[in-house]
C-alpha cells in the first residue's frame, strides 16, 4: 500500500478525531453523518415538485440506518442528496459528515469526499460500470484519483479489493469487463470499487435488487462483514422489510418525500407506531398463512408530490383515519402531523399506536 495513501488515511483519522473529539471523551463517538432539516425540490414544467421535505436523520459509526418506504417515496433522492449529486434540484437544509457541511461546497470539493470519505452503491450495477474498460481500471482510478498512486500500485489494489469481496481469481477477473460477470458478481464490483478508498460512510441504493435470494443473502453477509471490520456507518436504501431486518440497527420509514417514522429495528417490528408502517408489515407474506391466501396491500396509491395535501399524505389510505369521527378526519385532512412520540421512536401520525398516546393529539 502506497505512502500516499498511509499519509491520506492518517489525516483523514485525524480529521474525524477532530470532529468527534468532545463526544468521544464521553465514550460515545457521535453521529457520522448528520441530516437536518434536508429538503430538495425539482424545477418542472407543471410547478416545483419537493420530493424530499424536512428530513432529519442521524447515522454512526459502526451501524446501519436502514431507510425503507415505497417507490416515489423519496429514498434515493435522500442519498442523492448527501453525496451531492444533484443536478438542478434546489437542495437546503444540513448534511454534515464528520461535522463538515456538505451542502455548499463546490464540485472540486465534493469530489475530493466522493469515493474517499463517502461512497455509493447504485441499483443497477450494470448501467453504473462502464463497458469499455476492465473492472481492474474502473477501480484502480479511484485510487490513483484519491491517493495519487501509480498506475501499477492502483492495479494491485484493485486486485486486493476484489479478492476482499469474495471474487475468486482476483488477478485474472481484475482484466475482464462488466458483461463477463454475472449479477451477483457485479455487484461485489460495485462494493470493491465503493470500499476501495476505505470511506467512512457507504450508502447502498437497493443493493439486492433483482438478485436471487442466495446471492442476495451473500452481497448483504458481505457487507455487514466489512462494516464489523471497519468500522463503516452504512445507510440502507430498500423496500424489502426483510433485508431490513436482517442488517439494520435503526430504521427511517418514508412516506411522500417526509418522515413517518424513526425507531431502533426492534422497536419498529414489534410495535409500529404509524399506520403506515403497519401496513407494510401487513404486507409481507407470513409463514402460518394458507398457501392461497392473498396478499395484503395497501389500499390507494402515493400522493402526487406536484401538489402535496395541507395535512397528512397518508390520510387517504389510512384505515386508522377512515374509521375516525369527523373531526378527527378533519384533522387528518388538514392538519400536517409532526415527527413526535416516546424517545427514539417518534411517528408523524395523529393518533400513533402508542398506549400513551392512542386518541392524544400529538
Amino acid at each position: 500500500m502506497s505512502e500516499v495513501r498511509t499519509n491520506e488515511t492518517q489525516k483523514d483519522a485525524g480529521r474525524v478525531g477532530a470532529a468527534q473529539t468532545g463526544s468521544a471523551r464521553t465514550g460515545d463517538p457521535g453521529p457520522l453523518l448528520s441530516v437536518r432539516d434536508l429538503t430538495v425540490t425539482f424545477p418542472t414544467k407543471r410547478g416545483p415538485v419537493r420530493a424530499v421535505d424536512s428530513l432529519a436523520f442521524d447515522v454512526r459509526p459502526g451501524r446501519t440506518l436502514g431507510i425503507v418506504g415505497e417507490s416515489g417515496s423519496g429514498k434515493s433522492v435522500t442519498s442523492l442528496a448527501v453525496m451531492g449529486l444533484h443536478t438542478g434540484a434546489e437542495v437546503t437544509g444540513s448534511v454534515a459528515l464528520g461535522g463538515r457541511e456538505l451542502i455548499g461546497l463546490s464540485d472540486r470539493e465534493l469530489n475530493g469526499l466522493r469515493g474517499r470519505r463517502m461512497a455509493m452503491i447504485f441499483q443497477d450495477p450494470l448501467s453504473s460500470l462502464h463497458p469499455y474498460y476492465t473492472v481492474g481500471e474502473q477501480i484502480a482510478e479511484h485510487h490513483r484519483v484519491h491517493f495519487g498512486s501509480r498506475r501499477a500500485a492502483a492495479r494491485e489494489r484493485a486486485v486486493e479489493a476484489l479478492g476482499e469481496v469474495g471474487i475468486p481469481e482476483p488477478r485474472r477477473r481484475a482484466g475482464e469487463y462488466p458483461h463477463q460477470f454475472s449479477g451477483g458478481m457485479r455487484q461485489r464490483v460495485m462494493i470493491a470499487m465503493a470500499l476501495s478508498c476505505e470511506p467512512d460512510l457507504l450508502i447502498a441504493d437497493e443493493p439486492t435488487t433483482a438478485l436471487d435470494v442466495t446471492v442476495q443473502a451473500q452481497i448483504l453477509d458481505l457487507i455487514a462483514r466489512i462494516q464489523q471490520e471497519r468500522g463503516l456507518a452504512v445507510v440502507m436504501i430498500t423496500h424489502d422489510l426483510g433485508v431490513v431486518a436482517r442488517v439494520a440497527h435503526d430504521v427511517l420509514v418514508m412516506y411522500g418525500g417526509r418522515a413517518a417514522e424513526q425507531a431502533p429495528v426492534d422497536s419498529l417490528f414489534a410495535s409500529p407506531a404509524h399506520p403506515y408502517t403497519r401496513g407494510l408489515l401487513d404486507s409481507l407474506p407470513r409463514l402460518d398463512d394458507d398457501d392461497d391466501a392473498p396478499l395484503r396491500a395497501i389500499p390507494g396509491s402515493p400522493p402526487s408530490l406536484l401538489d402535496p395535501a395541507p395535512g397528512c399524505a397518508f390520510a387517504p389510505r389510512c384505515p386508522r383515519a377512515a374509521a375516525g369521527s369527523e373531526v378527527e378526519r378533519a384533522r387528518c385532512a388538514g392538519e400536517r402531523p409532526l415527527l413526535v412520540g416516546p424517545e427514539g421512536h417518534p411517528a408523524a401520525c395523529h393518533f400513533p399506536a402508542f398506549p400513551a398516546y392512542e386518541g392524544v393529539a400529538s
